[in-house]
């Protein structure tokens, strides 16, 4: 084994380079820290390479975010789950181009409640309307829903969060029995009560679903915050004279984002399902713009589901899938992001 080499003795013009393991290099921090060879595979111990008499090459560390990535891709699961989103998120984007049919128009009323065929791969709905155009469409309203809605707790959840995790006492105290008293009501009841109160609608439904999700994504960055504000960082932006939202924008909230994506992750399909639900009970998006849980309506009713089970099992089977890809993303992203998760 190569000896570390002194500072005070001559270096050997025939011999001017050194290897070295990381825990036999010089004790300097900079030196153990950056010197990491990102190569190595797991199970292995990392090497560095330090030329001397020559270039002195440094190998940074892969980021949080390569090494998320680089654990997502090995979660089966994730991987499946991110297809599906993709696949559900290029359907609902092109739908136009995608579908042979707008979600309006009639095929052929004499061919309504027809089965699969070779023209219409998921047959035709009691008004002679493609299944299969409608579906992509329904694709869009789902996502639309499911993205403004997030965006909606996103910007109303992280503010009073943060202020709250953040400043503590009276502050949060205040805020957190708002908080509570919001979230004792089901949610769902409330997204009702908004909707009747305002009307039926695409814009109505994300902005009553957003309003009353915001409280989760509250809870969840107060509770970070409360954790944060005691580490030294942060006491030194305050000692250097760094104001409160500084500290809270540059310093705190970088480090809550791990959570707050996989939030938003299962929210999302949360969001999808709720207009689902509200479609289904008739007061959400109404026909004939199409919506899964409207499908899912019209194809439950009596005598459909025995004798043209189609216009029942292709909406259910689109919600199904979307649930289910978002949840597997989710856990994938919750197991990739996580610092103290299996070391690569």
């Amino acid at each position: 084994m190569a000896q570390p080499h002194s500072p005070s003795q001559p270096l050997d013009p025939l011999n001017l380079s050194l290897r070295e393991t990381a825990t036999e290099l010089p004790a300097a921090p900079w030196q153990v820290e950056d010197l990491i060879d990102d190569t190595t595979v797991p199970g292995q111990e990392r090497t560095a390479t330090v030329e001397l008499g020559g270039e002195l090459t440094i190998r940074k560390q892969r980021s949080l975010w390569g090494d998320a990535w680089r654990r997502l891709k090995r979660n089966k699961l994730a991987v499946v789950g991110l297809i599906l989103v993709i696949t559900f998120a290029v359907i609902a984007i092109f739908a136009p181009v995608i579908a042979p049919y707008s979600e309006r128009e009639v095929v052929d009323p004499r061919l309504a409640r027809a089965g699969p065929s070779w023209y219409f791969p998921m047959g035709l709905d009691a008004n002679g309307r493609d299944i299969f155009s409608r579906m992509v469409y329904g694709a869009r309203v789902s996502l639309v829903v499911g993205v403004l809605a997030q965006a909606i707790v996103l910007l109303i959840g992280i503010p009073i969060g943060a202020i709250a995790g953040y400043f503590g006492g009276v502050t949060d105290n205040v805020l957190m029995r708002l908080v509570d008293v919001i979230y004792a009501i089901p949610q769902l009841l409330m997204v009702l009560l908004f909707v009747n109160w305002w009307g039926s609608g695409l814009f109505n439904i994300f902005l009553a679903i957003g309003l009353v999700g915001w409280v989760t994504e509250a809870r969840l960055v107060r509770g970070q915050f409360l954790s944060l504000r005691e580490q030294d960082y942060v006491s030194a932006a305050q000692v250097a004279g760094a104001g409160g939202p500084y500290i809270i924008g540059r310093h705190m909230l970088p480090n809550s984002l791990t959570p707050i994506i996989v939030a938003l992750t299962f929210g999302i399909p949360t969001a999808i399902f709720t207009e689902a639900a509200l479609s289904f009970v008739g007061v959400g998006i109404r026909p004939p713009q199409a919506s899964w849980g409207q499908m899912v309506a019209e194809g439950s009713k009596p005598g459909y589901i025995e004798s043209d089970p189609h216009m029942l099992l292709f909406p259910v089977l689109a919600i199904g899938l979307t649930m289910l890809g978002f949840s597997f993303l989710g856990d994938g992203l919750r197991d990739a992001l996580d610092p103290k998760g299996n070391k690569d």
